[in-house]
């Protein structure tokens, strides 16, 4: 396993019951916001809207919370406007590239915030560009392995996805951007169990972590920036071993 899907198997194992409800339904509402002020109000034509408020359904995001958001990016709130899209770059442990997604109502209280948290853990914040190119756009859907395996591969084909592959106990299913509704919809009309599905940045190359002491700084580095409430999503590209991620995680 590698990179952000690595970090998302990770999360997804840990589980909601060590999340912040209030704080993450705060960071759903202002990607939901901004993908809103962004792309219009109409889900069926904008997908990045339409990935946000499934986000918002598998996390128990009650009804009015995300019509209220969709309301707010489009207009009928003034604080929608306040938010903008930020992305922060740099270097962990090791030299691992992170690419770090914010929605802030203050810029610069966000970079001093992401910059300090680089520092602590033994990184540092980087200039624009300096790892953005290492990674690509995609959707990332995981199925649990009790699925059959051509059972996966058939409905992933049937809805336009790019690759199947096993990542620890899931099998991870890889699709364009825009495709995501779609391969989504088809595994579960095929009665496939969708664990998450999301957008998100994958790395083209990956670090080979082997140690447990840079395993831990790694992982405590991306826990710190995902507690920044402005964080939406934190990427990577380490590559730690099943082993040493069950000693650690």
């Amino acid at each position: 396993m590698s990179g952000h899907s690595k970090w998302s198997s990770i999360k997804h194992k840990k589980g909601a019951a060590d999340a912040k409800r209030g704080q993450l339904f705060s960071k759903l509402s202002r990607a939901i916001i901004v993908a809103a002020r962004e792309g219009g109000p109409d889900p069926e034509g904008n997908a990045t809207l339409a990935t946000a408020i499934q986000k918002a359904r598998d996390n128990s995001m009650p009804k009015d919370n995300i019509e209220r958001a969709i309301a707010r990016g489009t207009g009928a709130g003034a604080d929608g406007e306040a938010y903008e899209t930020v992305t922060y770059e740099g270097y962990g442990p090791n030299g691992v590239a992170v690419l770090v997604e914010a929605v802030t109502d203050n810029r610069n209280r966000t970079a001093a915030d992401v910059r300090h948290t680089f520092a602590k853990n033994d990184g540092n914040l980087g200039t624009s560009g300096a790892v953005g190119w290492l990674f690509e756009r995609k959707g990332v859907i995981l199925v649990p392995d009790s699925a059959a395996e051509e059972d996966v591969m058939l409905a992933a084909a049937d809805g336009g996805a790019e690759d199947v592959s096993v990542e620890g106990s899931s099998y991870e299913v890889i699709s364009a951007p825009d495709d995501l509704q779609a391969v989504r919809t088809a595994l579960e009309e095929a009665g496939i169990e969708v664990e998450s599905a999301e957008l998100t940045m994958l790395p083209k190359t990956t670090v080979q972590i082997d140690d447990e002491a840079a395993a831990r700084k790694l992982l405590r580095l991306m826990d710190a920036l995902e507690e920044n409430d402005d964080v939406q999503d934190v990427y990577a590209n380490f590559d730690i071993p099943e082993g040493i991620l069950q000693a650690v995680a």
